[in-house]
């Protein structure tokens, strides 16, 4: 490995093609609740809490909580794949000993792992356009289409970040700090629910250097047929994060399993 273990090659791509064979498995269970979760949270609080809202942003409160919830279900998808998932094959399963015992090296691993988060969180996400559409939350556009990588690098942002963590954790106990200090004030101050201008002017500075902050602003554009301001503002923040998340899991992870 040397100097090269964080670089990936075409190994990443079987780590992803073994990851998807095993998930066919799980197929209905998991499609089942990539479906019913965006349906409850659409009823409840699309038409629910949206009949007091009324229109917000010059939409209807379906709309922008659908749109908003598409890039947080992107995010939530690849985290629990980049935590749960991932920690069972690190230090339960051991999957990724018996990995490095064939050519593939840290970065193959890495890489293949947060390939398959952005694939679970686009699979997620397309699954709450599809339930949206259906609602009229959102219309079929072209802007859609450009949603996808959208979605991809924010799953696999996320990803990152939670492998970063699984590298770390001693046992699944410890991913509640992540999802406490993290990941829930992302959904609820990341401008999912409403705009964050709404917001105290230090909680809008906080909300801005975070990664779900910039997907929901380059997605509720794209999903409601509108043009995403700042668009290369967006895209290199969710980068920065994949970049720096991706090297740092590469080490950590490296450091778990080698020594």
């Amino acid at each position: 490995m040397g100097g090269y273990w964080a670089i990936p090659g075409w190994g990443a791509f079987a780590l992803l093609r073994r990851n998807l064979l095993v998930w066919r498995k799980l197929l209905l269970p998991s499609l089942l609740g990539n479906f019913v979760d965006p349906l409850l949270y659409l009823l409840a609080l699309g038409y629910g809490l949206g009949h007091f809202v009324g229109k917000m942003q010059g939409m209807p409160y379906i709309t922008f909580i659908a749109s908003g919830i598409v890039a947080s279900s992107a995010m939530n998808t690849a985290t629990f794949e980049g935590l749960y998932s991932a920690y069972t094959r690190m230090a339960v399963q051991n999957t990724y000993l018996s990995i490095l015992a064939t050519p593939l090296q840290i970065g193959d691993i890495v890489t293949g792992e947060l390939l398959w988060c952005a694939v679970k969180g686009a699979i997620s996400a397309l699954a709450i356009i599809i339930v949206a559409s259906f609602f009229g939350a959102i219309d079929w556009h072209w802007q859609v289409i450009l949603a996808l990588p959208v979605i991809l690098l924010t799953g696999f942002s996320f990803g990152a970040i939670a492998l970063a963590f699984t590298a770390l954790s001693r046992s699944y106990d410890f991913f509640m700090y992540y999802f406490t200090l993290a990941v829930t004030p992302m959904f609820l101050f990341c401008g999912v629910f409403y705009p964050l201008h709404t917001l105290p002017n230090f909680a809008q500075n906080i909300a801005a250097v975070l990664p779900l902050t910039h997907a929901v602003l380059l997605l509720r554009p794209l999903l409601t047929g509108q043009v995403p301001q700042q668009v290369a503002l967006h895209i290199g923040v969710l980068l920065a994060y994949s970049i720096c998340a991706y090297v740092l899991a590469a080490y950590l992870l490296r450091r778990r399993l080698l020594g």
